[in-house]
């Protein structure tokens, strides 16, 4: 186990984009008259990094350096740059 992000997330601006709060999506959801779900199994893991971001996520072992090409879980930002994504891709679905 590689313990990076700790000291990669005391360097990382915080990311102040909004993630709505669980009151006030069920709140929405209760005037809507269809409710789906969607699966984001591994969320995180389907975003893909920046060229810095995979350069400061490098993991040095005996057998090489690694760099992750997706996002990682324990990174500061990946919730508020997941939740950009999702607002980008589904305006509309996430408006109403």
């Amino acid at each position: 186990m590689v313990r990076y992000s700790r000291e990669l997330n005391t360097y990382t601006a915080p990311d102040r984009y909004p993630i709505p709060r669980i009151q006030e999506t069920f709140t929405q959801s209760s005037k809507a008259r269809y409710i789906t779900s969607m699966d984001a199994l591994k969320g995180f893991h389907q975003t893909f990094l920046t060229p810095k971001a995979k350069k400061l996520l490098r993991i040095i072992t005996h057998c090489g350096i690694y760099q992750y090409l997706r996002t990682p879980f324990g990174i500061k930002n990946a919730p508020s740059h997941y939740q950009r994504i999702m607002n980008t891709i589904f305006p509309t679905e996430l408006s109403e």
